[in-house]
């Protein structure tokens, strides 16, 4: 997500400049950004629980920022071992200090271009939007499919609007509404303009397509109006 074009919060590096915002305010500001974002995270959460039965599961984290993600997945696999890929040495510092020795290796560089090793499972909350065409994200979710074993899942939360205009329409008009909660409604316009100069949001339809060309198995396993939790699941061989 970008920075709008008016706003007062200060500066910083990385993901949290992205935003706008300090990197200290960013999980209590990504509240305000996203409607029913920890709703959003549970679910993420429990369809990942769900999909894993490994006690002891190796989930990758693409895009770890503060750990948000992968600490709601600790509470329901504590014994999961978390691995975080992030561009941003400070989102990783800080998603260190709160999964603590849970966050067993931290990766500091591009999930499509970098190392991706091998898991049980990845996961990803609002990152995968910063991938900007669909051969990109193809290519990224090939590569998934390599570093998964039969039965292994991606679990992705992230913003997909409808590929009809009119619900897209009042998928933005729900996100617009949610953020005037928090801010007048200027900055809350000028926000929703400079994300979507800067992030790619692909179609639910769309990544479901992209996902099955990639060799996956999708199901949706929670929508709220322009956001989805998606769980791509590479099939077992026969």
């Amino acid at each position: 997500m970008a920075r709008p074009a008016r706003d007062v919060t200060k500066g910083g590096t990385g993901a949290a400049a992205h935003l706008g915002i300090d990197l200290a305010e960013y999980d209590a500001r990504i509240r305000t950004f996203i409607p029913d974002y920890e709703t959003m995270i549970e679910i993420a959460a429990s369809a990942l629980d769900m999909a894993v039965t490994r006690k002891t599961p190796t989930i990758v984290d693409l895009g770890i920022g503060t750990g948000a993600l992968a600490a709601a997945c600790l509470r329901r696999m504590p014994r999961a071992r978390i691995v975080g890929l992030d561009e941003d040495a400070g989102m990783l510092a800080a998603a260190q200090h709160r999964l603590g020795r849970s966050l067993a290796r931290t990766i500091h560089g591009s999930f499509e271009a970098g190392e991706l090793p091998r898991c049980d499972a990845v996961v990803a909350s609002l990152a995968l939007h910063h991938i900007p065409t669909p051969a990109r994200r193809l290519r990224l979710f090939r590569r998934l499919h390599r570093v998964l074993p039969s039965g292994g899942v991606i679990v992705s939360a992230d913003c997909h609007p409808s590929g009809n205009s009119r619900l897209a329409s009042v998928d933005r008009a729900v996100w617009l509404q949610h953020l005037e909660k928090s801010y007048a409604p200027l900055v809350a316009r000028g926000y929703l303009r400079a994300w979507a100069r800067e992030d790619h949001y692909a179609r639910l339809t769309d990544e479901v397509c992209t996902l099955q060309r990639a060799g996956f198995a999708v199901d949706i396993c929670g929508r709220n109006y322009g956001f989805a939790v998606v769980v791509a699941t590479k099939p077992a061989r026969a």
